[in-house]
């Protein structure tokens, strides 16, 4: 992945860092004639409690072995939340690896069975936010959800998944901090190089939020989404790892507004299966039907 420059990934960190604290946030008088956003890297150092020049030979990648007493306070300085913190220590304690050997992604048969089952939206996803797996409810809820799509493609580059999220601004910038976290250390991975090259050629939206190099964990919450024919609707999310793969359901408060429009939905959706049934062209018998099937033997 080219941003992080030839396997300095802890200097790419600490820049992209520095660029998103002002100094006011760190105690700092902003200055007049500032060249770089954010915090200079002799600032960070002062704070940090470090020499500028030890900062320097960290973010140039010359020092990869910090201890964790550096990590602490250059964690503190750059206003790091947990997530992000032990990120920072994940980085300083990567070392070179024999590559993995790449596993396609399964869903078990047993999955395929709970989702038939689930009266509410649920589907499969694979760590690239590719989509495995559905239930109907899921493709009545988005036809994005369809097996074969990606999750985060759709949302960067589909109109009507972005008029599906309420605050599209804040979806963007969850899933993508997800990719980055769910990488790790994992960068040859070859469906992560396809998929950043992909949007990164394809989405400034991409571009802008992968520089920030964001990390953050997207598991359960709460969102709001505009759906073309129910309308809004109010949802919580649950992602079940299952195996290699994560199960995610969608639902609503029992008994809530969404949960009436949820219904209805699941209603349009059987009747829609039900003609659709029923316009199938009836099966043609076949010959030997009429030696199993006295009935149907031709008079």
């Amino acid at each position: 992945m080219r941003d992080e420059e030839t396997g300095n990934r802890l200097g790419s960190y600490l820049r992209a860092r520095r660029a998103l604290v002002s100094p006011a946030q760190a105690g700092l008088p902003p200055g007049g004639n500032r060249r770089v956003p954010g915090l200079r890297r002799e600032e960070v150092a002062l704070l940090a409690g470090i020499s500028p020049d030890y900062y320097l030979r960290l973010e140039r990648g010359r020092d990869k072995n910090p201890s964790p007493q550096v990590l602490e306070s250059l964690a503190r300085v750059l206003r790091l939340d947990d997530i992000e913190r032990a990120y920072l220590l994940g980085l300083a304690a990567a070392r070179p690896r024999a590559p993995r050997r790449k596993r396609p992604e399964h869903v078990p048969a047993r999955v395929h069975e709970l989702l038939a089952h689930l009266q509410i939206p649920a589907f499969v996803e694979g760590r690239a936010f590719d989509v495995l797996a559905s239930n109907s409810m899921a493709v009545a809820l988005s036809p994005r959800l369809r097996p074969g799509q990606n999750r985060l493609r759709s949302l960067l580059l589909d109109p009507e998944e972005r008029a599906f999220h309420q605050d599209w601004a804040k979806a963007t910038a969850d899933f993508i901090a997800a990719l980055r976290t769910t990488i790790g250390d994992d960068t040859d991975n070859p469906r992560f190089v396809e998929l950043v090259g992909e949007l990164a050629l394809s989405s400034q939206r991409f571009r802008t939020l992968w520089a920030r190099h964001d990390v953050r964990s997207l598991e359960g919450g709460t969102t709001t989404v505009h759906h073309p024919v129910v309308g809004e609707l109010r949802l919580h999310r649950d992602k079940l790892p299952i195996d290699d793969v994560i199960l995610v359901v969608y639902y609503p408060d029992k008994d809530s507004d969404s949960d009436e429009k949820l219904r209805l939905l699941a209603s349009l959706t059987h009747t829609e299966s039900t003609r659709t049934a029923e316009e199938r062209p009836a099966d043609i018998p076949e010959p030997e039907d009429a030696l199993t099937n006295p009935r149907r033997a031709p008079r």
